[in-house]
């Protein structure tokens, strides 16, 4: 088994639960640890063989900017659910997504998710 790991993808998104939120859209950052069992021996390994990250980032950057979610909860379990799918070899997947414009009366970074799948 090993990790690849994607950190800090950023996508424009009109991801939440308030309509300015659906009217203005933010910035969205995603972190994916995708724990991965190889095909074949690592020496023997190809990109055929193994989760392409490129491909993975594309398809994060689809979940994210299509479908808006009310709740990020959600949007980081339907990227984990879709990398799961798309490459069998990922046998567990952490996800965290980001939203650093969440509509808070305070002073905050950012808030964020993480969910893993299976669970």
């Amino acid at each position: 088994m090993y990790s690849i790991r994607l950190k800090n993808c950023a996508f424009y998104a009109r991801h939440g639960l308030l309509d300015e939120e659906a009217a203005l859209g933010q910035r969205f950052y995603v972190d994916a640890e995708l724990l991965v069992e190889p095909e074949v021996p690592l020496e023997e390994a190809s990109i055929g063989t193994t989760v392409d990250y490129g491909v993975a980032f594309s398809l994060i950057e689809k979940i994210v900017t299509g479908e808006r979610c009310p709740l990020i909860e959600t949007l980081a379990l339907r990227i984990a659910k879709s990398l799961c799918a798309r490459f069998p070899q990922i046998k567990h997947a952490t996800i965290t997504v980001r939203k650093p414009s969440a509509p808070i009366a305070g002073v905050l970074d950012y808030v964020e998710v993480t969910v893993d799948w299976p669970q």
